[in-house]
């Protein structure tokens, strides 16, 4: 099997060895060892109306559950690549190693190849950003959504995922969501996100699926969050898989743990559980919910206050001097 090699100028297409993709979370493992659990959080997300062109605007909290917006809601990097230069579904991590910088994925454009990335040491100033043509190679892609990443400690790898339409794939469910789109979960490997392997296929529930992510237990168990986007009945809610590998395979989903018309959810580890947070995109507001088996989960809601016209970001643990530095706010 052959991958593919983009060069960072020109952005050609060549061929190499494939890597292989058997990976661990950055949520809570090295790649996060700067930060500690006591440590704020950093919610990275995208605005209502004209913020998919504005860009990064980031939030804090202490504990888990207030979070305060940063610098009034100004950008703190303008989308400049891509296909209709957007930034949505922002998805922040930390590279692995003790001098890494943090990466940035992003969803570029409704319709298209590409995904946004770019580098940062203080998440103030920003390495040139890059659309990253992921699924240039797959003929018939109409959209490249909601990337992550998640980084393989045995053959040092990073595994990066998003949501892509191929017409012509799954023809079992075509027209199950709106407007023509019919995604699965896709996925390519890189170390140093100039080299990749070749996308191939994620995860294919029997159904259109969005806005993968994934967490660990207490107990070093993997597991999937994945958006059913069935429109007809509506389905339109949460499930997850517990996972052996983030490559599978995976065991069945359990039953639905959110409402219907939810998005774009993200995991914390907060006072000894797993909290996922989503975006109840139709309503303008959010909602989470808590879980230790990610069986049960407990409403938690009622506790939650987000930035106003916050949209489906990530979240991530930072150490509390690089907070500190982001209240003083973007560079001009």
């Amino acid at each position: 099997m052959e991958s593919t090699l983009w060069e960072p100028k020109a952005m050609m297409l060549n061929r190499r060895t494939a890597l292989a993709g058997l990976a661990l979370p950055l949520i809570g493992g090295r790649a996060s060892a700067l930060a500690r659990q006591g440590d704020p959080l950093l919610f990275a997300y995208f605005g209502t109306g004209r913020g998919e062109a504005t860009g990064l605007k980031l939030a804090l909290s202490d504990d888990g559950f207030a979070f305060r917006e940063l610098a009034g809601g100004r950008s703190f990097l303008k989308p400049m690549v891509g296909e209709s230069k957007l930034m949505r579904d922002p998805f922040l991590f930390r590279g692995e190693g003790r001098s890494a910088p943090w990466h940035l994925l992003w969803t570029t454009a409704w319709d298209g190849v590409t995904i946004g990335h770019a580098t940062s040491r203080d998440l103030r100033h920003w390495t040139p950003q890059r659309a990253l043509p992921v699924m240039a190679g797959v003929a018939g892609t109409r959209n490249c959504w909601a990337p992550e990443a998640i980084w393989d400690a045995r053959r040092r790898v990073y595994v990066v995922f998003w949501s892509s339409t191929v017409r012509g794939r799954f023809p079992e469910t075509d027209g199950s969501s709106e407007s023509g789109y019919n995604h699965r979960l896709w996925y390519v490997t890189t170390r140093d996100f100039v080299t990749f392997g070749p996308p191939q296929v994620l995860y294919d529930p029997g159904f259109s699926v969005i806005d993968g992510t994934f967490a660990r237990g207490d107990d070093g168990s993997l597991h999937l969050i994945v958006k059913d986007e069935t429109v007809q009945p509506p389905r339109k809610y949460l499930q997850v898989a517990r996972a052996a590998t983030p490559t599978g395979p995976f065991a069945p989903l359990g039953a639905a743990f959110t409402p219907s018309w939810v998005e774009g959810p993200m995991t914390a580890q907060v006072g000894g559980e797993t909290i996922c947070y989503w975006d109840v995109y139709r309503d303008g507001h959010w909602g989470a919910a808590a879980t230790r088996d990610f069986r049960e989960w407990r409403d938690v809601t009622a506790r939650l206050t987000m930035p106003g016209g916050a949209r489906h970001g990530s979240l991530v643990r930072i150490p509390r001097a690089l907070a500190e530095g982001l209240v003083a706010g973007p560079v001009a």
